[in-house]
């Protein structure tokens, strides 16, 4: 009986060594690639929840520079469905390279109801946005 402890031993300690061994980290990583393209990057409007997408699309957008340089985004939105919905819509304004400027807008409620069209405003706190994102989600 002793015997056979004092030959298992050396066997079940060889065993967690090796076992501690292969789960160290080995070094730095490259980034994993996304499964969704970055629209955000891209795309002047970005649809957040597979709901929205289903529910609501941009009818138009029209941007222009105010008389003291920020800029001012107008987007439509209609509702596609024949039942009344509530969406939350919010810009990113963002400068001539797509590098967000730090002006963010805070979501707005947008009630669309059956097949209505409703506007949106945003307007950049300062004169550095030249481009935007405007970002749809579903209401919770």
């Amino acid at each position: 009986m002793k015997k056979t402890i004092a030959t298992l031993l050396p066997l079940i300690a060889a065993t967690l060594f090796i076992a501690g061994c292969s789960t160290y980290d080995k070094g730095p990583y490259r980034p994993q690639q996304s499964k969704t393209p970055a629209y955000e990057n891209t795309d002047p409007v970005v649809l957040l929840d597979p709901g929205v997408q289903r529910s609501v699309t941009t009818t138009g957008i029209q941007a222009r520079t105010l008389d003291d340089g920020r800029l001012e985004v107008i987007a439509q939105f209609r509702n596609r469905e024949n039942r009344r919905i509530e969406v939350q819509a919010n810009c990113v304004f963002k400068d001539l390279n797509g590098v967000s400027t730090g002006d963010e807008t805070p979501f707005q409620a947008l009630i669309l109801t059956e097949n209505a069209t409703e506007q949106v405003r945003f307007v950049s706190m300062n004169n550095q946005a030249k481009r935007y994102t405007i970002r749809v989600r579903q209401a919770r």
